[in-house]
């Protein structure tokens, strides 16, 4: 572990989702290219994931499922997004909390709002906050994607946000970039001068970069739940 790392894993009781929900009513999901069961329904259709995701939950008794650093997966397939470079955008980079529409989203740690934006294109983020933070002088980044419309109103820049207070709702598609409700969740140390928006899939060829700019977010989550 590096220092920013010690930092981030340092932190304790974080958590970005519903907060009356215990760590131990999350689940892993695997929803990269090797879980066969994907093939099983049309992925591109948010209403037959949604029903996925719930009959998962639904059989491993939990709230919550949980995952995807660095998961390379076949969903990105429907959105210029990731294909307009040569080569394809195909490796996730945050953390995604899948639940329903509705969830109270809450700040991982104390910072102000750094950026805000709808991100409309199929396939993108959706309404997407950008907090920033700053522990022992390093500055750095937390994002929030795929979140409701009505998350977006009355957000100021620089705004002052307290670690586990709500700062938004999670959206349902098509608002939301088209996918089944959840949350993405991702690290960012160096924001590059974006505003709003920042990527969240990246290439192989990328990978090493956002590796490093993008650690694992669960560093700071601390999700333990044993994958069944």
């Amino acid at each position: 572990m590096n220092k920013f790392e010690e930092l981030l894993f340092n932190q304790m009781d974080v958590t970005v989702l519903a907060p009356t929900v215990k760590k131990s009513a999350y689940v892993p999901i695997d929803l990269s290219i090797n879980n066969k069961a994907l093939f099983n329904f049309n992925i591109n259709d948010p209403q037959e994931f949604e029903d996925y995701i719930n009959s998962f939950l639904k059989a491993h008794q939990r709230k919550i499922a949980y995952g995807g650093y660095l998961e390379k997966r076949a969903i990105y397939q429907i959105s210029d997004v990731f294909k307009n470079t040569a080569i394809e955008r195909d490796i996730h980079i945050g953390l995604d909390l899948w639940i329903e529409a509705g969830t109270a989203v809450v700040a991982a740690l104390d910072g102000i709002i750094h950026s805000f934006q709808d991100n409309t294109a199929r396939g993108d983020y959706g309404p997407t906050i950008i907090l920033q933070h700053e522990l022992e002088g390093i500055v750095f980044y937390t994002l929030y994607g795929h979140l409701a419309k009505e998350s977006l109103k009355n957000l100021i820049v620089g705004q002052t946000v307290n670690k586990g207070k709500e700062i938004a709702k999670l959206g349902a598609p098509p608002i939301n970039g088209n996918y089944a409700p959840h949350l993405h969740f991702q690290i960012i140390k160096d924001i590059e001068n974006k505003v709003g928006d920042y990527p969240g899939v990246c290439n192989i060829e990328s990978l090493d970069f956002y590796k490093n700019n993008c650690p694992d977010p669960n560093l700071l989550l601390k999700i333990n739940s044993p994958i069944l």
